[in-house]
């Protein structure tokens, strides 16, 4: 079992960032595949970006060269650095961690997800 609580949300216009966190607990944090996810209002659940054990980072093209993706295992905790946020970027973004020792990014190969925050960016 792995318990994520993710924080860090809110509302922000065009072209600010904003850095969310995601604290893990249950498992040897430093072994585990991280991912960001996110979710709009009648879309599916897509890869934001991931990080493995390793520190090897993946992101998804919508959010590459504006989103960072990091972590540090002596607080178990993994983040989203998210720069030039745009109106698309709305949504509710998720954290989860996978068994898989490589990044994957179908949402139904992790196994564990956070609550959730909203992320709501304003024009």
């Amino acid at each position: 079992q792995v318990q994520l609580v993710e924080s860090g949300g809110g509302l922000v216009q065009a072209g600010a960032s904003l850095r969310l966190s995601c604290a893990a607990s249950g498992r040897t944090f430093s072994t585990l595949t991280m991912g960001w996810f996110r979710q709009a209002p009648g879309k599916e659940r897509e890869f934001v970006a991931g990080i493995s054990w390793s520190g090897r980072s993946t992101y998804a093209d919508s959010v590459k060269g504006r989103f960072t993706i990091s972590r540090d295992n002596a607080k178990n905790t993994v983040y989203l650095q998210m720069n030039s946020l745009k109106p698309e970027d709305t949504a509710v973004y998720y954290c989860a961690t996978t068994t898989a020792s490589i990044i994957v990014i179908s949402p139904s190969l992790y196994n564990w997800w956070g609550q959730g925050t909203q992320v709501t960016v304003s024009s």
